[in-house]
């Protein structure tokens, strides 16, 4: 399988996305430039965490037009995968590929800790090896990461089980408290419709290697390359 991740101006996580992959498999791992025009014969994209372009006017505004969201919108529609973490979440949001927005933390703050979430459905590539009610412990660290939707689309998301991970406390309830940064109904991650496009505000890739801690975020890297190789068996 190859892996393909993008660097934008100002990503941040690319090279941790990049050597956390490496860690997990023996796959092939490839650099994409925010302004290559292919995306490589890449099998899964991989948008980073970050701040693309600093980012200014929101966060993933300006980097929806860089030249190869073409190629990575072509890629999804195709049914390919496609994982935005955090910054690449924002990006996806505002390229279209993904529902809803997210926007300043309720807060107003920074925040930078370790959060439990809970899947909410297995039908998508990031989820595919998980059971809905399956708890992963995965860091955040973010300053707009409230998601944002009608209560009419956010009903009609729920119901076709495009939310994909929700923040729970340690009981894996949605509650007030578990919620880091307001998002509605502790929304941490939804996917598309067809499942192969998914945005997390978590960041799997520093939750792979037990001498951090934590290694939750392997079950996400795991289930995408189970999605793929489903796909071309």
């Amino acid at each position: 399988m190859r892996w393909g991740v993008v660097t934008f101006p100002g990503s941040n996580d690319d090279r941790d996305t990049r050597h956390a992959l490496g860690r997990l498999f023996d796959d092939e791992v490839v650099a994409l430039w925010h302004k290559d025009r292919d995306l490589g014969d890449s099998d899964c994209v991989i948008l980073p965490g970050g701040f693309s372009y600093g980012d200014y006017l929101r966060a993933g505004a300006i980097a929806r037009f860089s030249p190869i969201m073409d190629a990575v919108g072509a890629h999804a529609r195709a049914g390919g995968a496609v994982l935005g973490i955090c910054n690449g979440f924002q990006v996806l949001c505002e390229a279209g590929l993904l529902p809803g927005a997210l926007v300043v933390n309720r807060a107003l703050r920074f925040v930078c800790h370790d959060v439990t979430l809970r899947v909410e459905s297995d039908a998508s590539a990031a989820t595919s090896s998980c059971r809905p009610g399956d708890r992963l412990r995965i860091p955040i660290k973010h300053g707009e990461g409230c998601y944002v939707n009608s209560d009419d689309e956010l009903g009609r998301l729920e119901a076709a089980g495009q939310v994909v991970f929700r923040y729970v406390d340690e009981a894996g309830e949605a509650s007030a408290e578990a919620n880091p940064n307001g998002s509605a109904r502790n929304v941490a991650g939804v996917r598309s419709e067809q499942g192969n496009v998914v945005g997390m505000m978590p960041h799997p890739e520093h939750a792979v290697d037990p001498l951090l801690g934590l290694t939750d975020g392997r079950r996400v890297f795991e289930s995408i390359r189970a999605w793929v190789g489903r796909r071309g068996a």
